[in-house]
């Protein structure tokens, strides 16, 4: 590993739900743990929809970017990942508005469960 490698620990964010970090910076690269939709005061899950739920990802998202000194514009690569595709459209609409122009490259997977129950979980890699 290089040396500059650091990792990073958002207090905007919510707690690490397990041995990870919220991000790991090196050689010009952030590269962001999954977000799930949890309130950062409380640690519960929030939202009823994915879109509401997608939502709360990217603002988890872009707390873990404020901290690391970079903004969630800047990210080159997007991995959504939902356990019920049919709500692709929805949440489409809500990752529009964090992205509206020159969005990241994305992938978007269908998994059968999330952490803790959540419909949608978010990562990224950032350009710094």
């Amino acid at each position: 590993m290089t040396d500059t490698r650091q990792t990073i620990s958002a207090p905007g964010a919510p707690a690490a739900v397990g041995p990870y970090s919220h991000a790991v910076r090196v050689d010009g690269l952030l590269f962001c743990s999954g977000q799930i939709p949890l309130d950062p005061a409380t640690g519960e899950l929030v939202g009823e929809t994915p879109g509401e739920q997608a939502r709360r990802c990217l603002e988890n998202l872009r707390a873990v970017c404020s901290t690391a000194g970079a903004t969630l514009e800047r990210a080159v690569r997007v991995t959504v990942y939902m356990t019920d595709l049919a709500a692709f459209a929805e949440v489409n609409d809500v990752y529009a508005t964090f992205f509206p122009s020159e969005p990241p490259a994305r992938v978007t997977v269908g998994v059968t469960a999330l952490p803790k129950g959540a419909q949608v979980e978010i990562d990224a890699i950032i350009a710094l």
